[in-house]
């Protein structure tokens, strides 16, 4: 049998039912493509992250080995910048402590000798043989007018017979 071929010029009438559903399916079609694009480039991108995760996990661990190795070299630089400090303020300390040594050796009367001249903390302990009263006067003056010294107190005052010389005690408190 032979098929008999049919021409039909005739428009196919479209509902507007049937446009706007192909519309929504054509529109549905490009979501699900564009929606499965960011899902697949958010899951490639994921592994990125987690690669880059992984190397900062790797380099923190070597950074925490390389601390951990120096960690005894610290303490021993630490300490040893502790006793450098201490040296330094005991020798500015004993500087100080001996340019007033000299100093009241300096201004001590004639004819004065020292059984003892020493600082010890904030305090000088002078224990001198004197041979004058107006001697001993002028050295507490020097005392009570010397910079360092906020207070001069007179200890012992001894007349030592058989010599011409007065044994004296001094405590001269120095200013913090």
């Amino acid at each position: 049998m032979q098929s008999t071929a049919s021409i039909n010029l005739v428009k196919k009438r479209i509902s507007l039912l049937d446009q706007i559903l192909k519309w929504a399916l054509s529109i549905g079609r490009l979501l699900v493509i564009i929606t499965e694009i960011v899902a697949f480039t958010t899951f490639i991108y994921r592994f990125t992250l987690d690669r880059t995760l992984i190397d900062l996990h790797t380099k923190i661990k070597g950074e925490q080995a390389i601390i951990e190795n120096i960690k005894d070299r610290e303490a021993i630089y630490r300490n040893l910048q502790e006793r450098i400090f201490s040296a330094s303020e005991a020798s500015q300390k004993a500087d100080k402590n001996v340019k007033m040594l000299n100093d009241i050796i300096e201004k001590t009367p004639p004819g004065t000798t020292f059984d003892s001249l020493s600082i010890e903390g904030n305090k000088i302990n002078i224990l001198a043989n004197i041979r004058s009263v107006s001697s001993l006067s002028t050295f507490i003056n020097f005392l009570k007018e010397y910079p360092p010294v906020s207070l001069v107190s007179i200890t012992t005052i001894n007349n030592q017979t058989g010599t011409d010389a007065v044994k004296v005690g001094i405590l001269a408190t120095l200013k913090e």
